[in-house]
């Protein structure tokens, strides 16, 4: 995955550059164009804190995530079951610390860390601009906050058209006084939506070292 990753996304984003345009209607309201005639207004979602649930469920790694991976760039893990992901290291430059995926299920992940003091609700709305710039009909279907092994995480989940593919993201942000983690599951929007619990049985493994 390490190799193909980049590669898939610079054909799938490229190509995303000639399958949809951008229009602005005689109202003045702006809409994306497909190459299939369909069309869409562009979405402006944004995340403010009055709008965000709270989860009262507490969430905890499951019991067969026995795998920790260690990030060096701040406090925090991630627990896996290594019957169900593999994994490797990004290179040190690299904003993402770790690749995961199940090819079984057609589902990858990336766990990106960074030295960055930044709110929660700012670090998903970059993520949410972020995810704009390559499928500019990006949609949050859901967004709460949650405790996920005593921590104070943002679960958010996006979905959005690449080369006319629908695709869903789902993902938890954390942050820290001195860093933040982007922790996001990506697939077909069909396999997200098919595999919710393994999906999150994963993202739950996400811990703090001390």
């Amino acid at each position: 995955m390490k190799k193909l990753f980049p590669l898939i996304c610079f054909t799938v984003f490229g190509y995303a550059l000639f399958a949809q345009q951008r229009a602005v209607t005689e109202t003045g309201e702006e809409v994306i164009l497909y190459v299939d005639g369909r069309w869409d207004y562009v979405n402006k979602d944004s995340i403010e804190i009055t709008s965000i649930p709270t989860n009262s469920q507490p969430f905890e790694k499951n019991k067969k995530s026995s795998f920790l991976l260690k990030s060096t760039r701040m406090e925090i893990g991630c627990y896996l079951d290594p019957k169900k992901w593999t994994f490797q290291q990004a290179p040190p430059s690299d904003p993402a610390e770790f690749e995961i995926d199940n090819k079984e299920l057609g589902l990858y992940a990336l766990i990106l860390t960074e030295r960055l003091k930044i709110s929660l609700e700012g670090l998903a709305n970059i993520a949410l601009e972020n995810a704009r710039d390559a499928a500019p009909d990006i949609k949050v279907v859901h967004k709460e906050y949650r405790n996920v092994n005593g921590l104070n995480v943002l679960m958010m989940h996006m979905t959005g058209t690449i080369a006319d593919i629908l695709f869903s993201y789902y993902g938890y942000y954390y942050t820290t006084d001195t860093a933040s983690v982007q922790f996001l599951v990506y697939s077909s929007k069909e396999s997200i939506d098919a595999n919710i619990p393994v999906v999150e049985e994963l993202l739950n493994g996400l811990v703090e070292l001390k």
